[in-house]
């Protein structure tokens, strides 16, 4: 059916990860919070996105628990654990012949470091997937498609997605200034502390204002839900010729809206992966107005 963006697969891991997260708090407040999720779930909208309810349920989380800085120790760590990365991949990109497209790769493999759709990131996987890009595919026409409206925008619009990751992007957005020298670009972050996504303070840990300008979107929610941004963010992405889009996060709350928004993830979910056929940790790029 068109618009259903909650599937039942998301029902299951919101309860996974989410209902035993309230510490040593005693056994009446552990049940309010669960009764609570519940009520989150039930009110839902089938045709909302899990990031847009992730965001009520971490709402709930700081509403009765307090803050938890986990993921503060989480990004700063992972953050510098690429930067150390960074010479490495920009040599190899440096010696390719298609520094663009490699560059591209190393943004999309970046995309691995997310704590919301996996439980655990390791390190060494981490490791293995940027050691050997040739095990990533990139769909060859939706590549030309980019390169195309790259070379006829103005405005181009990057929305970021998880720690770490951002330093690809960075290296990314640096190949697409050398290419597109006229191109105005725009990165734009999470408004707040949520999960492991990239907020200010992290795109200036590494650099990424250096680069290019950097502007948060106002909002909580793990993605880009259009009615929660800020009004500076909306006029921003809505006047780019051309946006790319980091994440699932990203894709879930902005699929269908038909902007001209190249999406670049790696499926990391089943969800994900049984929606576009494919194994899990394979590379995407789409296109949302070619969406099916």
């Amino acid at each position: 059916m068109d618009g259903i963006k909650l599937h039942p697969e998301c029902i299951k891991c919101f309860l996974d990860k989410h209902l035993g997260k309230f510490g040593d708090a005693p056994e009446e407040k552990r049940i309010e919070y669960m009764q609570g999720i519940m009520g989150i779930l039930s009110r839902a909208e089938i045709t909302e996105s899990a990031p847009e309810i992730i965001a009520r349920i971490e709402r709930l989380q700081r509403d009765m628990f307090g803050t938890d800085d986990s993921y503060d120790r989480i990004k700063s760590h992972f953050n510098s654990l690429m930067l150390g990365k960074e010479d490495f991949i920009t040599e190899r990109i440096f010696a390719s012949d298609n520094r663009l497209l490699l560059a591209a790769k190393y943004s999309m493999l970046g995309n691995y470091i997310d704590f919301g759709a996996l439980d655990a990131v390791s390190e060494d996987k981490l490791s293995a997937l940027l050691s050997d890009t040739s095990k990533i595919n990139i769909d060859t026409a939706e590549y030309e498609n980019l390169l195309r409206d790259l070379e006829g925008a103005k405005r181009m619009v990057f929305l970021t997605d998880n720690c770490g990751e951002i330093v690809t992007d960075k290296i990314f957005i640096c190949e697409i200034k050398n290419a597109f020298p006229s191109l105005d670009i725009t990165a734009i972050v999470r408004g707040c502390p949520v999960l492991n996504d990239a907020t200010i303070k992290d795109a200036t840990e590494v650099g990424l204002d250096k680069v290019v300008t950097v502007i948060d979107n106002g909002s909580a929610v793990a993605g880009t839900a259009l009615a929660d941004i800020s009004e500076d963010a909306r006029r921003i992405i809505d006047d780019a010729d051309v946006i790319i889009a980091k994440g699932q996060g990203n894709f879930e709350t902005l699929s269908g809206c038909g902007k001209n928004i190249y999406y670049l993830f790696l499926c990391k979910c089943i969800m994900f992966a049984k929606r576009f056929g494919v194994e899990r940790y394979t590379g995407m790029l789409i296109n949302d107005t070619r969406l099916n």
